[in-house]
């Protein structure tokens, strides 16, 4: 109880910004704080509708067609890139520093990246110089994007150590539908802006920044850190000798020294890349696989229904994790993702797209139940201590699978074209490939064991918080 005391009194007398002055009051609400985790991640999940943009922008000097000073398609697509490669560096690189400053001043620094990202690219959209765009979402954004991904994950851990699947698959459910909301908001507020001289996308650019630092910053004042020692009502630690769960912590620059650290990498790694490549060639892949049988229309109403089962499957999965573990929530991945990858093939060539879709359903809902399932594996193998930083540079294996993904998809089928195969069973070959890489993440997963007791930190160290 002292501590718990000596705690809130820290707080109160500790600047607003400081970790300190996170630390919950006693009887504080647990539940009050994965809604300040999805006051950030639906922002940032922004990024997956970021397309939408892309056709107006090749007309922001034509207006009603592209001029030939207009950007092409293929200068606007490095906006993304460079945000997703920002993303990936800010999570790996600023692990430390948010383990040491908290998550609400973490949260707050995202809020102004991510929102002063879009009035930076605003302003490049308005004097029509790439460059800033780049800056602006790409760099700014970017870092915004890291942060705000990984600095939530780790509080809600430790306020969820019973269901810590559920919790992370909480917040990580907000970035997997965080497009859905963007997407149309964007697309009313472009027409809205729209004019003459105008294709709205500067304007609509200022009002998402605004809101998205209003959001972000609204998650980052809720958000508050458990008082030291606090449990849940009721609740007794696991028994380790039954669980893969460790009640000890290792520091986040040991875990990169323990076989465990890269295995998992090589986990997430390998789900990852069998499902992004997939999603962003579903629409394609269908009307190719059920030629004059599926339209466009059709086919971007399967793309939603991905998209759906992409959200759903980080809630859903995660919180299975916590009833079956998660080594094996990721042994059903590797298992039922491969037998479905082998058996597409013969569901296209039967003509039943029933089960078509459903296996697709099925292996994009595993690919989202990866990133939400991961946090909570990496809590159970290294602690919760440095969790939110170790999970950081666990992302790295995200920003490899991005470019890994689409380009086996894209390159083999291209490949299995120009050698004269038929367009719809091009895919045949790279789903093929994808089962044989779950095969081996399949393996990765059995290796992984508890990690020695020599990289655990001692209690003085854990005091000390190094």
């Amino acid at each position: 109880m002292s501590s718990v005391a000596d705690s809130t009194r820290g707080a109160q007398s500790a600047p607003f910004f400081s970790k300190e002055a996170t630390v919950a009051p006693p009887g504080f609400s647990r539940w009050m704080v994965p809604p300040a985790a999805l006051a950030v991640h639906l922002c940032i999940g922004q990024a997956y509708a970021f397309s939408v943009f892309n056709a107006p922008l090749t007309k922001v000097i034509g207006i009603t067609q592209s001029a030939a000073d207009d950007w092409s398609l293929t200068t606007l697509g490095w906006i993304f890139s460079i945000a997703i490669v920002f993303l990936g560096l800010s999570a790996a690189f600023a692990g430390k520093w948010l383990e040491r400053v908290g998550p609400r001043r973490t949260m707050f620094t995202a809020a102004c990246c991510f929102g002063g990202g879009f009035l930076v690219s605003a302003l490049g959209v308005y004097l029509h110089q790439i460059v800033l765009l780049y800056l602006g979402y790409g760099v700014i954004g970017g870092i915004g994007l890291g942060l705000g991904y990984v600095s939530p994950v780790s509080t809600l851990i430790r306020w969820f150590p019973d269901r810590r699947g559920m919790a992370t698959g909480l917040a990580i459910m907000g970035f997997g539908g965080g497009a859905m909301i963007a997407a149309p908001l964007s697309v009313m507020l472009m027409k809205h802006f729209a004019s003459e001289t105008s294709v709205g996308v500067a304007q609509t650019f200022v009002v998402l920044g605004i809101a998205y630092f209003i959001s972000m910053t609204i998650g980052a004042i809720a958000i508050r850190v458990p008082a030291p020692n606090w449990k849940p009502a009721g609740w007794t630690p696991p028994v380790v000798a039954k669980k893969l769960v460790s009640s000890q912590h290792v520091h986040i620059d040991q875990a990169l020294k323990t076989p465990q650290f890269y295995l998992i990498w090589l986990v997430l790694f390998l789900n990852v890349t069998a499902g992004i490549g997939i999603l962003g060639q579903a629409s394609v892949m269908i009307q190719e696989s059920f030629k004059d049988t599926v339209s466009a229309a059709a086919a971007a109403g399967f793309v939603g229904l991905l998209s759906l089962f992409n959200m759903g499957g980080r809630f859903v999965w995660a919180s299975a994790s916590d009833w079956v573990g998660r080594k094996n929530t990721y042994f059903i991945f590797f298992v039922l993702g491969a037998v479905l990858y082998y058996a597409v093939p013969q569901f296209a060539q039967s003509g039943n797209i029933v089960l078509f879709v459903l296996a697709y359903c099925l292996i994009l809902s595993m690919y989202g139940g990866g990133f939400s399932t991961v946090p909570a594996y990496l809590a159970d193998m290294f602690g919760t201590a440095f969790v939110g930083g170790i999970h950081g540079r666990l992302l790295t294996a995200w920003a490899a699978a991005g470019v890994a993904g689409p380009v086996l998809v894209n390159y083999v089928r291209a490949y299995q074209v120009a050698h004269g195969v038929a367009k719809a069973d091009a895919y045949t070959m790279t789903v093929q490939i994808m089962a044989s890489l779950l095969v081996i993440g399949f393996i990765c997963n059995l290796l992984v064991r508890r990690v020695d007791a020599k990289h655990h930190m001692s209690e003085t160290q854990l005091a000390a918080g190094k």
